[in-house]
């Protein structure tokens, strides 16, 4: 059957309407972070609200107003992580990963890329993606916690400082992978 009533139809676009409004209204005052490039935890709570969302739609046992709790209650607390995460290194290091350093002074760094599951040639790839020729050329790549990778070149490497963890005092010079 292609539908049991037409209040069972209507009530699709109407939970619909409805729903977005809370859910865009809701994003928009958990602030700029939420939008941000993702992480794994964000990716969760992402798909979680797109669940939550269309749980909301398509099922008429879920209230309009059960629903807008429950993708309010996951904005919230995508937001208390993100502000606890902030303020204590301890929740940082639950929610997100660490940059890691994949090469350095040219030199891939073979251990990093077996624990971070990279391959020699998408880091080649990276370097390639920002008009660089030669490894030899690049002072590092990082893969980043998004998934991204960032090359700095020689030329833009400066002290290094944007390398070193300034809770974990070393040199950029130490070769250590973890930033």
């Amino acid at each position: 059957m292609f539908y049991e009533s037409w209040n069972e139809l209507l009530r699709v676009p109407a939970a619909a309407g409805l729903a977005y409004l809370i859910l865009i209204a809701a994003v928009r005052l958990s602030g700029k972070r939420t939008l941000a490039k993702m992480n794994a935890f964000d990716l969760a709570v992402t798909v979680a609200l797109g669940s939550t969302l269309a749980t909301i739609l398509l099922n008429r046992q879920v209230t309009v107003a059960q629903g807008a709790a429950a993708l309010v209650s996951l904005v919230l607390l995508q937001f208390a992580t993100a502000w606890a995460s902030v303020r204590f290194r301890s929740v940082r290091s639950l929610v997100k990963a660490e940059p890691t350093l994949l090469l350095r002074d040219g030199r891939m760094l073979h251990d990093a890329l077996r624990r971070q599951r990279v391959t020699p040639d998408e880091v080649r790839q990276a370097v390639r993606t920002q008009g660089t020729g030669g490894l030899e050329l690049v002072y590092a790549v990082v893969l980043e916690t998004d998934g991204t990778f960032s090359v700095i070149s020689h030329a833009q490497s400066g002290s290094g400082s944007a390398l070193m963890d300034p809770g974990r005092p070393r040199t950029p010079s130490a070769g250590a992978d973890r930033l």
